[in-house]
């Protein structure tokens, strides 16, 4: 299977019967674990019978709950796969070209399966949401992912105001989530290896009634239970780390749209924030 379990019961969830759709949230509810215990169990768990686990996996497109639960292990390898482990597979199966070639082609196929599988629809949803400005807007990503969120925040924070950055000090975090009022939006970025305060972030958020924006990568961040909208991204490519190329073409996407959509606004605070550059000299000019 080229999905993830997660996106097929996504897909096809409408499609399911009122009992399939009790084991799927089931095994939504704790993803991926649930699904790797025997079937008798997970049908247990969900109050169903164990045929209904049967069926479901069949109309998900599974032989049966053995091939379901080797695409569960397989997912899990994967989400949990070190730097080196990482490496090591691509060296073994690396073509014999040059590494820009290689990896281009690799983020080229990221693109095109990420925006193969976007809905302009929860673009637009997210572009309105960060232009309003009655929101304030929190921003936050974990070790490797803190580069990303700081590079949002730096933008994000010229074009409107109420913007915050959360710190990489995840101890902190509560003070600024006793501040989150209903409707405010919780940006957040979580790729494998998924962290557990980025989780707890998001089910702090939520529950005060804030909006979960979700960037995560094809197999899903536990955060994905909290997010009224997530991006799938692609991130794999010939290297022991993931790619960030095509989750910051979508942050830069959303920069674009967003100061587009409230330019009067923006314009006017780049306008001061050129004055105080040259208040502070902070960048010489050409003449100087």
């Amino acid at each position: 299977m080229d999905k993830p379990v997660l996106e097929l019961i996504r897909d096809r969830y409408d499609a399911l019967t009122r009992t399939e759709r009790r084991l799927a949230d089931a095994l939504l509810e704790n993803y991926p674990v649930a699904g790797l215990t025997s079937m008798t169990r997970l049908a247990e768990s969900a109050g169903v019978s164990t045929p209904s686990v049967l069926r479901m996996a069949q109309k998900l497109g599974f032989s049966g709950f053995p091939d379901l639960q080797a695409s569960l292990r397989a997912e899990l390898e994967a989400t949990i796969s070190n730097p080196i482990a990482k490496h090591d597979s691509w060296a073994e199966h690396a073509p014999n070209t040059h590494i820009l070639n290689r990896f281009a082609d690799a983020v080229m196929q990221n693109m095109r399966e990420t925006l193969g599988a976007l809905d302009p629809e929860d673009f637009d949803a997210v572009r309105t949401r960060l232009a309003d400005r009655r929101r304030n807007i929190l921003i936050a990503g974990g070790r490797i992912t803190h580069a990303l969120a700081q590079y949002m925040f730096t933008h994000m924070q010229v074009i409107r105001e109420n913007v915050t950055l959360l710190p990489p000090n995840a101890n902190t975090w509560p003070h600024f989530v006793l501040n989150i009022r209903e409707g405010d939006v919780l940006v957040a970025f979580d790729i494998r290896r998924y962290e557990n305060d980025t989780l707890k972030l998001a089910e702090m958020a939520r529950s005060k009634g804030a909006s979960i924006i979700l960037f995560t990568d094809r197999w899903g961040s536990p955060v994905s239970r909290f997010a009224e909208i997530r991006f799938n991204v692609q991130i794999e490519a010939p290297s022991a780390w993931d790619s960030s190329v095509v989750t910051m073409f979508i942050v830069e996407a959303l920069i674009a749209a967003i100061e587009t959509d409230i330019w009067g606004v923006t314009s006017q605070r780049m306008k001061q924030l050129e004055g105080l550059f040259n208040e502070t000299r902070l960048f010489r000019k050409a003449r100087d």
